[in-house]
């Protein structure tokens, strides 16, 4: 019995992995579709990842089988593993969007005349570009540099996890922010992608751990203090 919210897909999933305490440890279950007491209602209304079907999960008094828990794992070192491995690719994606603004903003510059001269040729534009293309290279090396470490040590430690995937995000958050303004008007209609991936990004901000969460987990590596 539970719930949990802003689960990506559980609206039109038919199994859920489910982490619940059985006799005081914790356990992964496979929680299946058409399981009596389980539920997962839509949430509507969302402005950003409107292409993701997302909801809740609710358990009421759900009954699983013995045959549905995962066999090899117990306690939190299962889903921490899990979120580990998704918040670095969501650090690496998330510059992805970074780029694809970056890049509109400069092709938007170069072709936006304004009495009689692209708003390339300003200072102030050109100052916001350098910005955001130095922001995006920094991120870049950040995440090559972990991966060359996993690659070599065969993992890397949530901390190194932390720190690139609040760095990144934070990163490609503020140059999406930058491109808007640099497309002025423009930059909230769907002819350019930069919106989609501003309000998308503010709920990479959010997933995976809160960019005040990845603080506090760099603030505890840093000086052996649990601000939790």
């Amino acid at each position: 019995t539970g719930n949990k919210m802003w689960i990506t897909n559980s609206p039109i999933a038919d199994l859920a992995v489910v982490w619940a305490k059985l006799d005081g440890i914790i356990r992964g279950f496979i929680v299946e579709r058409g399981m009596q007491g389980f539920e997962t209602p839509t949430v509507h209304g969302k402005m950003s990842l409107r292409a993701s079907p997302t909801g809740e999960i609710v358990l009421t008094d759900v009954r699983v089988p013995a045959a549905n828990m995962l066999p090899k794992v117990e306690g939190l070192r299962g889903p921490l593993s899990c979120l580990s491995t998704a918040r670095f690719g969501i650090a690496y994606g998330a510059l992805g969007a970074a780029r694809a603004c970056f890049e509109c903003a400069v092709d938007y510059a170069c072709e936006r005349v304004q009495f009689d001269k692209p708003i390339a040729s300003k200072q102030l534009i050109q100052k916001q570009l350098a910005d955001m293309a130095t922001d995006i290279a920094s991120g870049q090396l950040m995440w090559l540099h972990f991966a060359r470490l996993k690659d070599k040590q065969g993992k890397i430690s949530p901390v190194q996890v932390s720190m690139c995937k609040r760095n990144n995000v934070r990163v490609a958050l503020e140059v999406a922010r930058k491109a808007r303004g640099i497309l002025g008007g423009n930059g909230i209609l769907l002819e350019y992608p930069v919106i989609r991936h501003m309000l998308n990004l503010e709920s990479v901000y959010t997933y995976e751990g809160t960019n005040e969460v990845h603080e506090l987990i760099l603030g505890y590596a840093l000086t052996g203090h649990n601000a939790f």
